[in-house]
C-alpha cells in the first residue's frame, strides 16, 4: 500500500519566504555594515601611519626657525603640531603660570613663562615641577637672553577633563595660552606654545629619576595609539560570521 502524499499549499513557499525575508535583510545589513566599518578602519590605519611618520619627522628632525608673526594664523595642528623649533628671547618670569600636570615623575605643575622674541611673545612650557617647588627663574636677573629648543604645541582652550580653567583665580588645568595672555594683558601673543627640551625616553626608569633642579623639560609624549588594524580585523571577522550564520540558517530551514 503506497503512503499518501501530503498536499502542498501552493502559497506555502511564498509565505515562508516572506517570514524569512526580514532575517535575511537584517543579515545583509549587518554584513555590509561590518564590511564598511572594517574598510573605514583600514583607511584610518593608513591615515594614522602617515600621521606618525609626519610627526616623528617634525619632532626628531633638525630644529626649524619659529614661524614669523605674520604666519601665526596659519599654524594648525595638522601641519605644525610637534614641530621642533629654535627660538631666542627674554623670559618674562613675572607672568609665569602653573598648570596642573600629571607626568611620569608624578603630579605637579607645568611652568609656562612667556618669552619675548623678535617674532613676538611666545609662551614656553619650561617643564614639570612638584607642587610648592620654588621657581629658580625668579632669582635670576631679568633681561638675560636665552635660547630654547622644543616642540611647538597648539593651545589647549577650556580646561581639563571635567575641570574648567579659572583665569580670575590663576588656576589652570590646561595650557590655554590665549586665556593666560588675556589674564595678564599680554597683547600679540602666539596662539601656540613651545614645550622646551628634547623628548626624553619615557620608560619606567624615569619614575626613579631624581632631578637636581626644576623644572624638568623634555617630558612631551610623542606617541600615538594605533589599534586600527585590530579593529579592522574584528569588523571583517564579524561580517564573515554573519555570512556563515546566514548560510547555515538557510540550509537548516530549507525544506527536505
Amino acid at each position: 500500500m503506497r503512503p499518501l502524499k501530503r498536499s502542498v499549499n501552493p502559497a506555502e513557499p511564498k509565505r515562508i519566504a516572506r517570514t524569512r525575508l526580514p532575517a535575511y535583510a537584517l543579515a545583509a545589513f549587518l554584513f555590509f555594515a561590518f564590511c564598511a566599518l572594517g574598510t573605514w578602519q583600514v583607511q584610518r590605519l593608513e591615515w594614522k601611519l602617515n600621521l606618525i611618520e609626519r610627526v616623528e619627522a617634525r619632532a626628531f628632525g633638525v630644529p626649524q626657525v619659529l614661524p614669523a608673526q605674520s604666519e601665526w594664523p596659519a599654524v594648525q595642528r595638522d601641519t605644525h603640531e610637534y614641530l621642533k623649533v629654535r627660538l631666542q628671547g627674554v623670559y618674562l618670569p613675572q607672568y609665569t603660570s602653573r598648570v596642573q600636570a600629571s607626568t611620569v615623575l608624578g603630579p605637579g605643575h607645568w611652568w609656562l613663562t612667556p618669552l619675548q622674541t623678535s617674532a613676538g611673545l611666545v609662551w614656553v612650557n619650561r617643564g614639570y615641577a612638584p607642587s610648592g617647588e620654588a621657581d629658580p627663574l625668579g632669582n635670576q636677573p631679568t633681561g638675560k637672553p636665552v635660547e630654547v629648543v622644543g616642540l611647538l604645541r597648539i593651545t589647549e582652550p577650556g580646561g581639563g577633563f571635567l575641570r574648567s580653567n579659572q583665569p580670575e583665580q590663576g588656576r589652570w588645568f590646561s595650557r590655554d595660552v590665549q586665556a593666560m595672555s588675556a589674564r595678564h594683558g599680554l597683547a600679540h601673543a602666539a596662539p601656540f606654545f613651545v614645550d622646551a627640551g628634547e623628548p626624553r625616553n619615557l620608560n619606567p626608569e624615569m619614575v626613579t629619576f631624581k632631578p637636581q633642579i626644576y623644572p624638568v623639560d623634555g617630558l612631551t609624549i610623542v606617541r600615538f595609539t594605533n589599534n586600527h588594524l585590530m579593529y579592522a580585523i574584528t569588523w571583517y571577522a564579524l561580517a564573515l560570521l554573519v555570512a556563515i550564520a546566514t548560510v547555515l540558517l538557510r540550509r537548516h530551514l530549507a525544506p527536505r
